[in-house]
């Protein structure tokens, strides 16, 4: 588009049905998207099995760590 062109909205921009704020509360209470490599995507297709690898690395990570370096 170009400086000079028009400021209307184009006809394929259908917004009538929106709904303002309709992710506010949502992302008031925080986001962090992380982009993950295609590999490491093919092996978690979703949020959740992310979380339970996290969560399982984080505790294995406890595990190794002295007790008096963890506080």
């Amino acid at each position: 588009m170009t400086p000079d062109a028009s400021d209307e909205m184009r006809a394929e921009y259908d917004f009538s049905e929106a709904v303002q704020g309709k992710h506010h509360r949502a992302y008031q209470e925080g986001t962090n998207v992380v982009l993950l490599e295609p590999d490491v995507a093919r092996a978690f297709r979703d949020s959740a099995s992310v979380n339970r690898a996290l969560r399982l690395l984080l505790e294995l990570a406890r595990e190794q760590t002295p007790k008096n370096a963890q506080q």
